[in-house]
């Protein structure tokens, strides 16, 4: 119990991951983390910030390209996984009987929200832990047109990785001691992503509520 233990303590520990898993493990961490709905658990905004401010101050030894390519193919590769496993294997969920934690209006109105905010939400899922391996899965549930999700897929991966990614390496190089502070900043993303995607999903089950009585 103790050695299971002390495996996820290591998963969740991204300083750690980084000195001793390398970009292998990296890379591998942040494909599950982006589409398989049982590694929701695992660190991603923090992992890849600190990788580029760790790249920078030679603590991973990787050329910051190398660095970002892997993160960036991870990324789209992890998503497109979940979008999959939701458009293949969705069938089986609608078809469930409501229960107390399932009910098919939910299948609808996750429908009108991709409808609707879709593109928005693949792009700033990406900086939210949980619906960022989610969100994927119900776009795929919800048959997102393919050629829309691949490239709101894209963009989202671009944006998470070279902004954090690469913003990392960039202050590691200039500001190395931000080491001491990088969850502050990941915080703030999250603070401010956050409250826009709730917003964003109050307002559409708002707006499907209104069209229903109407």
């Amino acid at each position: 119990m103790d050695s299971i233990s002390g495996f996820f303590q290591y998963l969740l520990d991204s300083e750690e991951i980084i000195r001793t898993g390398g970009l292998v493990l990296i890379t591998l961490i942040i494909f599950a983390e982006n589409g398989l709905f049982f590694a929701f658990f695992l660190p991603g905004d923090y992992l890849v910030f600190l990788a580029g401010v760790f790249s920078a101050l030679k603590i991973l030894d990787v050329p910051i390209f190398l660095l970002l390519g892997c993160l960036f193919g991870a990324a789209i590769l992890g998503s497109l996984t979940g979008y999959l496993t939701g458009r293949f294997f969705g069938d089986r969920i609608q078809n469930r009987p409501d229960s107390l934690f399932f009910k098919k209006q939910h299948i609808q109105t996750t429908r009108q929200y991709f409808d609707k905010y879709g593109s928005r939400t693949l792009v700033i899922s990406r900086f939210l832990p949980v619906v960022r391996t989610f969100a994927p899965i119900l776009a795929g549930l919800v048959k997102m047109q393919w050629g829309g999700f691949m490239l709101y897929n894209v963009i989202g991966a671009a944006f998470w990785i070279f902004g954090l990614t690469g913003g990392g390496y960039y202050f590691g190089e200039k500001f190395p001691w931000i080491i001491n502070y990088v969850h502050y900043i990941v915080i703030f993303f999250l603070a401010i992503t956050t409250f826009t995607v709730v917003r964003g999903y109050f307002n559409a089950r708002k707006e499907v509520k209104s069209q229903d009585e109407a």
